[in-house]
């Protein structure tokens, strides 16, 4: 095989290998709410991610496009601009809640667990354990198609 060849199949085989620990952080598939109010999202992880950093970012989650979210070591919340990330170890979760909704919000963000460099064998090559959320904001109330009124990204 070439080196290239096998270069081309390293990220379908780094993915096999996460497979099973990528569904280590879990929570809803899709949260809505109202432009001008609030919405929070629940993620839950396994107990040997307790001491990790918890994130919240916009999908593709590239830190310089994007702005991502996220607790440092101890810190219980943290809060940036409109969003607050909130730690409960004692029961392995977090919560994240953004406020002032706008319409702009709607869209794909990422729930998850900054491992790169932290666990044990292949650490700095498999990706953070993290599930993504769709986030769908309405412009006000909504008739009897809930989801007639929802903004979609």
């Amino acid at each position: 095989m070439t080196q290239r060849a096998g270069a081309a199949l390293l990220p379908s085989a780094l993915f096999l290998l996460c497979v099973p620990g990528c569904l280590t952080v879990s929570g809803p598939s899709t949260v809505m709410s109202t432009v001008g109010e609030s919405l929070s999202v629940q993620c839950q992880y396994e107990e040997k991610y307790k001491t990790f950093n918890k994130y919240w970012c916009r999908q593709p989650c590239l830190p310089i496009w994007h702005e991502m979210v996220e607790t440092r070591g101890s810190e219980g919340m943290v809060r940036s601009d409109r969003v607050v990330i909130t730690d409960h170890p004692g029961d392995l979760t977090f919560t994240v809640t953004l406020e002032n909704l706008t319409a702009d919000d709607a869209g794909k963000y990422r729930c998850g667990i900054a491992t790169i460099l932290q666990e044990d064998g292949l650490s700095g090559f498999l990706p953070d354990p993290f599930f993504q959320v769709q986030v769908l904001v309405s412009s006000g109330p909504c008739p009897a198609a809930p989801t007639s009124c929802f903004s979609h990204s």
